[in-house]
């Protein structure tokens, strides 16, 4: 998934240990083969080249999984949306670019994108695109997915603890082998070398979006890689969203979508969804917590 993914588990010796890594490894590799838009044999992959011709047929795992993120789509206002595969990539965060895009460019980029296109059968078990050209990733909740199916897998082996961590997207279950709970860092969007917060975990998943790490800088101003689908502008506001919930796969697409909401909206669908925690930290350095959040929870 050109992700590094970081397994934890509690065993009675290493070579058992290293058995259910290997177990995970193979599992990681499965999904990847189902999920990538890069593997031309994948079913994703054939979604994308049949898009505007023909539905295709696909296993019930992907079906699902595409049905997931549409549910995050209408829950975000079509902030989240797996259609944003098939933008242009007007907005460059390689350097290369010291000039925002033309507002022409920026509305071509995104023409193609739009949940409502793309067309679940389920009985027939196919996914359509309607729009020639039109794309599906699973970018945002791909590597989550991946977690919280290892996880499964793990646990479903008879693993009684653990950390499943794809590139940041976190699941855990269990306790440390002295009875603690897993304790998970929070960077610090203004300051990366420090911690904000350090959380207890246990059978919780967490997952931070942020704009530190990939931006570009023109006239003075932070434009993130986090793009709006909606509009093909680069979010603001916000430096970083992390949030809490049952599974990583959610709390991708949730944080995703929350930065490219803002603040109030981001807080509102947090308030609104009750099986979900969140931190909201802005450009300034200020700190939002989502309604009921436990501050004293937090150990620094």
């Amino acid at each position: 998934m050109g992700s590094r993914f970081d397994i934890t588990i509690v065993a009675k010796d290493i070579p058992t240990a290293e058995a259910y890594i290997d177990s995970s490894i193979i599992e990681i590799s499965r999904i990847e083969n189902l999920i990538s838009d890069w593997i031309p044999e994948s079913q994703v992959s054939q979604i994308n080249k049949f898009a505007g011709i023909k539905p295709v047929k696909v296993d019930r795992e992907l079906l699902e999984l595409t049905q997931r993120a549409l549910y995050f789509s209408e829950l975000t206002d079509g902030a989240f949306d797996i259609s944003f595969a098939a933008a242009d990539r007007v907005w460059k965060f390689d350097g290369s670019m010291d000039t925002i895009p033309s507002p022409e460019a920026v509305a071509e980029s995104v023409k193609k994108i739009g949940h409502r296109n793309i067309i679940i059968n389920e009985e027939e078990a196919t996914i359509f695109l309607k729009l020639p050209g039109m794309k599906i990733g699973f970018g945002a909740t791909g590597k989550g997915y991946a977690a919280d199916k290892t996880k499964e897998l793990m646990v479903s082996k008879g693993i009684e603890a653990g950390i499943i961590n794809a590139s940041g997207d976190l699941n855990t279950w269990g306790k440390q082998p002295n009875g603690d709970n897993w304790i998970i860092g929070i960077t610090n969007p203004i300051k990366e070398d420090e911690l904000f917060a350090a959380y207890e975990l246990s059978g919780t998943a967490v997952v931070t979006s942020g704009n530190y790490q990939k931006f570009v800088m023109i006239d003075g101003k932070r434009y993130s890689h986090i793009i709006d689908p909606r509009t093909g502008y680069p979010s603001s506001g916000l430096s970083s969203v992390t949030v809490f919930a049952d599974s990583a796969e959610k709390a991708n697409g949730i944080s995703t979508a929350i930065m490219v909401l803002g603040k109030k909206a981001g807080l509102k669908l947090l308030k609104k969804n009750p099986d979900l925690k969140g931190i909201l930290i802005d450009d300034n350095g200020r700190i939002f917590y989502s309604k009921k959040f436990n501050i004293k929870e937090y150990k620094l």
